[in-house]
């Protein structure tokens, strides 16, 4: 049977050609299943039985490792068995029937209504400032995700309908609204990107030297310009889409909307997005649905 080296080189392959994963979803994989390796040691992988996989998550466990990571490594774990089982002839998944410890979940940041508007108050004047401008106001606007936003092409834009074509996880594509004041800053800085574009470039967002602008740096000019306005230094971008749906939400009650704006594909992510319980959810869907109603 081919060695465990060789067993994650062959998953990989699949994973990135056969599945066509991203390079850096691959590479969550791989560290996952390393650490499997490590954890088995000398133990054959074909061996394995699901109550050494139990030991294996209490390890990491004990190790600092929360609920959400222990389920992903699980998941990965398990994936991995039934690439085996189906190319490699494995009789068995150790990995079936397991869960990993419940993940805490802690809600995420929203800056109060005041919050935003100090934090988008600040005036620009050269074409970096515009376009940091548009950015954030476009976040707080739409509640688009970093990679969303990163990925945009200026063709992505509706100006006269005011919306803005989005391509989210799992390559779903969504029309999101734009409010008035991003539109502007967008136009704005527009008039300026051009200077900035070097030839052939596609992105909406580009960088000082003209290239599509990286998921990083957006998060350390929003933390720097969040800094000058005076607001907490832990802003960063999905603050912002939490602050989007928190008062979209609070303001409307119109649960399906911002559960469609976000991308949500559950209820109940929408909900972790919001400070508002979920049996208030609940009751706003219901009565919102048509198919929700429980009577006819």
């Amino acid at each position: 049977m081919e060695n465990s080296g060789g067993l994650l080189a062959a998953y990989l392959s699949h994973l990135a050609h056969e599945r066509r994963l991203s390079p850096l979803t691959c590479d969550s994989y791989r560290r996952d299943v390393e650490r499997l390796l490590q954890l088995a040691a000398d133990i054959p992988l074909d061996q394995l039985q699901d109550h050494q996989i139990r030991r294996f998550i209490a390890q990491c466990h004990g190790s600092g490792l929360n609920g959400r990571s222990l389920a992903r490594m699980l998941s990965a774990w398990r994936g991995f068995f039934h690439y085996l089982g189906r190319d490699h002839g494995f009789g068995h998944n150790p990995c079936v029937g397991l869960r990993a410890p419940k993940a805490a979940k802690n809600l995420p940041q929203a800056l109060s209504p005041d919050g935003a508007s100090r934090l988008l108050a600040r005036p620009a004047q050269d074409p970096l400032a515009l376009r940091d401008k548009a950015m954030f106001e476009l976040f707080y606007s739409s509640g688009l995700r970093l990679g969303e936003l990163v990925a945009l092409d200026p063709g992505d834009v509706d100006f006269p309908e005011g919306m803005v074509r989005v391509t989210g996880k799992g390559n779903k594509t969504r029309i999101v609204p734009v409010g008035r004041f991003a539109l502007d800053a967008l136009r704005a800085w527009l008039a300026e990107r051009a200077k900035l574009a070097r030839q052939g470039e596609g992105a909406l967002f580009v960088s000082r030297l003209g290239r599509r602008l990286s998921a990083r740096m957006v998060q350390y000019r929003l933390k720097s310009w969040a800094l000058q306005q005076g607001l907490p230094a832990n802003v960063h971008p999905h603050v912002l889409r939490h602050s989007f749906a928190s008062h979209l939400l609070q303001s409307s009650g119109d649960l399906r909307a911002v559960q469609e704006m976000l991308g949500h594909a559950s209820i109940s992510t929408t909900q972790v997005y919001t400070h508002l319980d979920f049996q208030h959810l609940a009751k706003v869907y219901d009565a919102a649905h048509p198919r929700a109603k429980k009577k006819p």
